[in-house]
């Protein structure tokens, strides 16, 4: 019998659990600055999702979901107990959002930093937005099929990241994010086939902590203003002058506010952060 697939999981700290999800071309490593933060008062788990980090490709056999992604991650959300809050980037949030929606009863919380659910997008497909990111899809699965995985990877990242970013890379650094195109390519099914209408999130009773960048491409803001005015319990936040990747490339700005979301959720519940009883 063949052993269920399991995500690579991470852990650090002890307190309330808080589930972090990484995004695209990425690792559950993209974690590492906020767990240091919050180890000394709460307890993060962040696992790698299908073809990233440590844990397996997505076999293939038919076509990625976000529901797969969930079900990977399963053993954190076992592991994180009766209730817990989710941090997710990007394709992060986007599996965020599945999970919440899935078993809203075990979230305490949410913090989603542009989750690119681009299906929301294709509910309009005429508009500026849903044809610029089908282009972006369209223009780094061509490449990767006929064998070009660094074209992909820079149309990737120029479009993430702004003209000029992947030449600007180390290439070790290219190398990997070039390796990492073929998990997203599986990825961007599972983004632009999601099966739940933007309805269904406006029955997601949790707090919600929504982040945007101000330099950010259209597509994920656009998925912004849909999502933060269904969303019932929502706080939209604009940082200025961070792109879709704050969470790596402004980590102390973006974990500053996440900090402050936990701290903010514990006081209105009436729980506090985990003190150790030995300082």
């Amino acid at each position: 019998m063949t052993a269920p697939v399991r995500a690579f999981l991470r852990e650090a700290g002890r307190g309330p659990a808080i589930v972090c999800i990484h995004a695209s071309a990425s690792s559950s490593a993209q974690w590492r600055p906020l767990m240091d933060r919050l180890a000394g008062r709460y307890r993060t788990l962040a696992g790698d999702l299908y073809g990233s980090g440590q844990s397996p490709p997505w076999p293939g056999a038919r076509p990625l979901t976000l529901a797969d992604e969930r079900m990977l991650l399963a053993p954190a959300f076992e592991a994180a107990g009766g209730r817990f809050h989710l941090v997710g980037h990007s394709y992060g949030g986007a599996v965020a959002l599945e999970a919440a929606r899935a078993h809203p009863e075990r979230v305490a919380s949410l913090v989603l930093y542009e989750p690119v659910l681009f299906s929301l997008l294709g509910e309009d497909p005429t508009q500026p937005a849903a044809r610029e990111i089908a282009a972006v899809r369209d223009d780094t699965v061509a490449a990767l099929e006929r064998g070009d995985p660094h074209a992909s990877g820079a149309r990737f990242v120029d479009y993430w990241m702004g003209a000029g970013a992947w030449a600007a890379m180390p290439a070790p650094r290219r190398d990997a994010l070039a390796r990492a195109m073929g998990a997203v390519k599986a990825e961007w099914d599972a983004v632009f086939g999601n099966p739940t209408p933007r309805s269904a999130f406006a029955a997601l009773e949790v707090p919600v902590l929504y982040l945007t960048g101000s330099e950010s491409p259209a597509s994920s803001r656009g998925v912004a203003r849909l999502l933060a005015t269904t969303l019932p319990r929502v706080t939209a936040i604009e940082i200025e002058g961070v792109g879709h990747m704050g969470p790596i490339t402004h980590p102390d700005r973006i974990n500053a506010l996440v900090e402050r979301h936990f701290e903010d959720i514990g006081e209105k519940i009436g729980v506090r952060s985990y003190i150790p009883t030995n300082v």
